[in-house]
């Protein structure tokens, strides 16, 4: 799909005809901005999955629902530092764990 076609849509949300319990809802979204229909068609490419999966995937994940987490993004980097990126980082702030007796007085 192409980033214009996109920003044409509506929204409607209707459930599956003869099915009286809540079912899968239907959404068509209207007045997706060019920046934001570029950044999704990016983000599928960057997946590697259809539109659709990819929009679900980020919204599952933005209200924490179909067992996604939030996340800030930075837990893919965590453990990622070598055992020497980390020294030089602990060395780096260690002034900042220095107590200036001079402004608690």
């Amino acid at each position: 799909m192409h980033y214009n076609d996109l920003a044409e849509c509506t929204i409607l949300s209707s459930s599956v005809p003869g099915r009286s319990a809540p079912s899968m809802r239907y959404l068509t979204i209207r007045n997706v901005s060019p920046d934001l229909a570029k950044a999704l068609e990016r983000e599928k490419h960057g997946r590697g999955t259809s539109m659709n999966r990819t929009i679900l995937d980020i919204l599952e994940r933005a209200v924490g629902v179909g067992g996604a987490k939030r996340s800030n993004g930075l837990a893919r980097l965590a453990g990622t530092w070598s055992d020497e990126e980390h020294a030089r980082f602990e060395e780096a702030i260690a002034v900042t764990e220095q107590v200036d007796e001079e402004l608690w007085r």
